[in-house]
């Protein structure tokens, strides 16, 4: 829905549990099977999945930004500004194995109501609003799940967020899920939006 006139400029982020809302049983069954057998890999305890996404808002309107599966969502008019293939590249051609990256003006995140603290104020003002939309469709379409850009991680919904902020001169460091949960792919996206774009270039206002 579109902000009102005493909104102010800025970028916010939210902290969804994965699978949060109905219909998310499936994700939810398969995040904890894929935390648990990374927790056994790596010796500890299990902790609890999030998945990250953005409001931007500039001018008086909000710009809902996330990475999701194409069929996830039934609207029409809802922002898609590129798409990528889940799992396997070549599984992409099938549209049960594809993802889409939206920037919704005046849209809105499903289960948005389930993000951990609300929304977290990230920065203020029109020009790093602006640089986190101009960046949009400059992110890199990589197979989701996969480590394609080797960066360490799997590239997904989180390296969406990072790879927005970071681009646009964010500072990540005090960036953290909820109660000591994990993101898996935020810092996949922080990685390769800091190798593609030197430190000397970032924009710092």
């Amino acid at each position: 829905m579109p902000t009102t006139a005493a909104s102010t400029d800025g970028v916010e982020l939210f902290w969804i549990p994965l699978g949060a809302g109905p219909g998310g049983q499936v994700v939810r069954t398969s995040g904890r099977i894929y935390e648990a057998l990374v927790a056994a890999r790596e010796r500890r305890a299990r902790v609890d999945l999030f998945h990250s996404a953005l409001i931007v808002r500039l001018d008086g309107h909000d710009h809902a930004i996330e990475m999701a599966p194409v069929w996830s969502l039934r609207v029409p008019d809802r922002g898609v500004v590129s798409e990528g293939p889940v799992g396997f590249h070549s599984a992409g051609r099938l549209r049960l194995f594809r993802y889409e990256v939206r920037c919704w003006r005046d849209g809105f995140i499903p289960d948005v109501r389930s993000a951990v603290g609300g929304p977290k104020r990230v920065s203020t003002g029109s020009a790093p609003a602006r640089r986190v939309l101009d960046a949009v469709p400059s992110f890199p379409t990589a197979t989701w799940g996969r480590d394609e850009l080797r960066a360490g991680e799997m590239w997904n919904s989180n390296s969406l967020t990072s790879w927005l902020l970071r681009r646009s001169g964010h500072d990540l460091g005090d960036l953290h899920p909820p109660g000591g949960g994990r993101a898996p792919g935020w810092d996949a996206g922080g990685l390769v939006a800091h190798r593609d774009l030197p430190e000397s270039s970032m924009p710092t206002g």
